[in-house]
């Protein structure tokens, strides 16, 4: 059998492991060069295969693309780009075939979100219609966590231990100081319809008085003046309140409180400000001194602390990608399939990207408390074991020391 090259590609807003699932894509095929030739990367994204614009991974070192399993960011960056549905923009898929005909392209690992497993999908789709052979396997990857079917996504469970350690040391930093200063902390998270990394955030604490104090997620309907009460309330008792909020929150009428009035390359709302819409009302309802941060892409990039279970399930749909492909597998994606809590066992399986194209997981309503600000038994159940252990990357005159690949071109051959 001929061997075929194999196109892989990063989607939308970049992780602090999706690194390690080209690390495990790359590493992988390298060990099947009977039947897999080159691997070929899109420079940002889809755009490197409609551009014709891919980088050759073969040029790289086996310790630079060992090295990518501790970088974070898109080492071949990414795009947020939205392909049309194929009959809108047919021209698009069939430059997609082209490319891949002309460099002799039989595998196509795209490693994003649902949108891009709806990419995926299509691809494989117009592969069959067309009568070219190619292989579209979805690598699963999202900080939000919101795809479905598998337990969990791969960059969600670092964002996860960030934000749940960053909860933690600013709640002591307010404590100390809050019989005199700043009374109220507002953390904004990402999270724009699915509240899970708010939620991350509830692992800081143990108890009803332990900060988070209180949780705003997407899933439950903002009211003010209940809000500004328990807030209240929280400062009369603790003499400080650390709120963590979803940049989606929004209100009964299903309004965002922070839109920008902007949408991004996917379609989707520009949300963000929340944290100072918060602190606004905390200051002019209760006139009550305050601080906020908005974590932004330091949640997404903090590979310093990432988790090791993290990290370990990036590479393992990384490395299930080729597998399955090499099994004959198409139109799928590997997906985490959990055994059990405690302790946590979980295996890869495998989904049709028809289940998790364009498709949102939201909280389950039994994972937030009865008052809608906290999370339950249940939540911290699922949450904890996605934060375990730390894989710490290697450090250089006292910072990480990352991998800068070369990314050399490969020649094109098309118009």
């Amino acid at each position: 059998m001929a061997r075929r090259n194999v196109f892989y590609a990063q989607s939308g807003g970049v992780t602090a492991v999706i690194n390690a699932s080209a690390c495990g894509v790359i590493e992988t095929a390298r060990r099947h060069r009977d039947r897999i030739g080159k691997v070929y990367a899109g420079r940002n994204g889809i755009l490197g295969a409609l551009h014709e614009d891919m980088i050759d991974t073969s040029r790289e070192t086996v310790r630079a693309i060992a090295a990518l399993r501790h970088t974070p960011g898109g080492a071949f960056g990414s795009a947020r780009y939205k392909l049309k549905p194929i009959e809108e923009s047919r021209a698009e898929y069939e430059r997609l075939i082209e490319v891949f005909d002309a460099h002799n392209i039989g595998y196509f690992f795209y490693n994003g979100g649902g949108d891009s497993m709806d990419t995926a999908h299509k691809v494989a789709q117009l592969g069959r219609e067309l009568g070219y052979p190619i292989t579209c396997i979805g690598v699963p990857k999202t900080v939000d966590n919101d795809l479905p079917v598998t337990d969990c996504c791969p960059g969600f469970g670092s964002v996860a231990k960030y934000v749940a350690v960053s909860t933690r040391e600013a709640a002591l930093d307010v404590a100390s100081m809050a019989r005199t200063s700043t009374r109220v902390f507002i953390l904004e998270v990402m999270g724009r319809h699915a509240g899970w990394i708010a939620a991350a955030a509830g692992l800081a604490g143990q108890g009803a008085d332990e900060p988070p104090h209180l949780i705003l997620f997407p899933e439950i309907p903002f009211d003010r003046k209940g809000f500004l009460r328990r807030v209240q309330q929280c400062v009369e008792r603790n003499e400080y309140c650390v709120i963590v909020v979803s940049e989606g929150a929004r209100d009964a009428d299903g309004h965002f409180l922070a839109d920008a009035g902007t949408r991004d390359a996917f379609g989707h709302k520009q949300l963000g400000g929340v944290a100072q819409e918060i602190a606004t009302m905390v200051r002019d309802e209760l006139g009550l001194k305050y601080h906020y941060a908005i974590a932004d892409y330091l949640q997404r990039s903090a590979r310093h602390i990432a988790s090791a279970v993290d990290v370990e399930q990036a590479y393992a749909v990384g490395r299930a990608a080729v597998e399955l492909a090499l099994a004959g597998q198409n139109a799928i994606m590997p997906c985490i399939v959990r055994k059990s809590d405690r302790p946590y066992r979980w295996v890869i399986g495998q989904v049709p990207l028809s289940r998790v194209a364009n498709r949102e997981k939201k909280m389950p309503r039994r994972f937030i408390t009865r008052d809608g600000y906290g999370i339950t038994a249940a939540a911290r159940r699922y949450l904890e074991p996605l934060i375990q252990g730390e894989d710490y990357p290697p450090y250089r005159a006292g910072l990480p020391d990352y991998v800068h690949l070369r990314n050399h071109p490969v020649t094109k051959k098309l118009a």
